[in-house]
């Protein structure tokens, strides 16, 4: 009995132990978003370094040489795909590594707008459980001697966000259905208005690269009008003048700043995805509400 108690204390301590840098898992995630997947997953096992930092538009990133060192260094690079990344394949290529590319969308349904899949597949909290779980297995498939942790970790963050859907759909229930429209930057918010029932309207396209046109804008102004969408707001990584002009214009109030395509830095009020979609939800249900 004292040697089997023996026994399970070292294991305890075992467990205790920081795991080294030089054991840990070397990975790059393209974005802050599924970077901060990683992190709720893979914990001190893992070393994670982002490219396209807090703040930072995907969208419209130039990869700056450093960036291939990262990549070349990796044992896995997480992107999102569903065309999120385009410079992504030449990034890949300069830098010569051998990483396994890890698509954290697999298994997502894309919503198809025109010819392409919107990629912002994340905004749904339900597709957020998608991307954990292909991280996952990936860290698994790459560390096998610590898939229990994984998984364990991997498990009470699955468990973390099925709490936040919930959250989700309880504040969306509070706003009328008539006032569930609002216009924002650009065409980001898709699965979350599939997926909780707001309505959002962009005048850019699912990129930021898109420039709205002045017919586009004219368009978006003459809705307002008529549906009397009551708010508008801004996104962290779009340039403001855009939607300020078009509150000008209709006298609708801007409703505050959302979080699309990136987490802010540690000292922002969305450092992570869970406080991002919380963030969200308070800003659209303070300006909808009644």
């Amino acid at each position: 009995m004292r040697r089997l108690l023996l026994s399970l204390l070292g294991l305890m301590l075992a467990a205790a132990v920081p795991v080294r840098a030089q054991d840990r898992l070397n990975v790059v995630a393209s974005f802050s978003i599924l970077a901060d997947f990683v992190r709720n997953v893979g914990g001190d096992r893992v070393d994670v370094t982002t490219l396209v930092g807090p703040d930072g538009d995907v969208h419209v990133y130039t990869p700056a040489p450093a960036d291939a060192s990262k990549v070349a260094a990796a044992k896995l690079l997480v992107i999102n795909g569903l065309g999120l990344e385009g410079w992504l394949p030449r990034l890949a290529q300069s830098a010569g590594g051998q990483a396994t590319i890890v698509t954290a969308t697999r298994g997502v349904t894309p919503i198809i707008i025109g010819s392409a899949p919107d990629p912002h597949a994340w905004q749904s909290v339900l597709n957020a459980k998608i991307y954990v779980a292909n991280i996952r297995d990936a860290l698994v498939k790459a560390d096998p001697a610590a898939a229990a942790a994984f998984a364990a970790r991997a498990n009470a963050y699955l468990a973390r966000l099925a709490g936040l859907d919930l959250e989700v759909r309880a504040a969306v229930a509070q706003i009328a259905p008539s006032r569930r429209q609002v216009i924002s930057t650009h065409n980001a918010f898709g699965y979350f208005a599939k997926a909780y029932g707001i309505d959002f309207i962009a005048p850019s396209g699912v990129s930021t690269e898109s420039e709205a046109s002045a017919r586009d804008i004219a368009a978006i102004i003459s809705q307002i009008r008529r549906l009397r969408i009551p708010a508008v707001f801004l996104e962290n990584i779009s340039d403001p003048r855009l939607i300020e002009r078009i509150a000008a214009e209709t006298g609708v109030k801007v409703g505050g700043t959302l979080y699309s395509d990136s987490l802010t830095g540690e000292n922002g009020d969305s450092p992570t995805y869970i406080d991002m979609v919380r963030h969200n939800i308070r800003t659209l249900t303070s300006a909808l509400a009644e």
